[in-house]
C-alpha cells in the first residue's frame, strides 16, 4: 500500500517525502508560517519564548 501526500493525496515521492512534490512541501510550510496550523495548548508568553541575556 502506497501512502499518500498529506496535502493533495497523490502518491508520495521518495525525493520529497512525505509529500509528492516540492509544491506540496512549500504549501505545507506556508500553512505553518501563515498560522494555518497550530499546536494545541495555551499561548506562550513572549518572555518565555525569547531567552533573556
Amino acid at each position: 500500500m502506497t501512502r499518500k501526500c498529506p496535502i493533495c493525496r497523490k502518491p508520495r515521492s521518495e525525493e520529497h517525502s512525505p509529500f509528492c512534490s516540492q509544491r506540496c512541501k512549500d504549501r505545507d510550510l506556508a500553512q505553518w508560517l501563515g498560522d494555518g496550523y497550530a499546536v494545541p495548548g495555551p499561548p506562550a508568553a513572549p518572555e518565555d519564548i525569547v531567552p533573556e541575556d
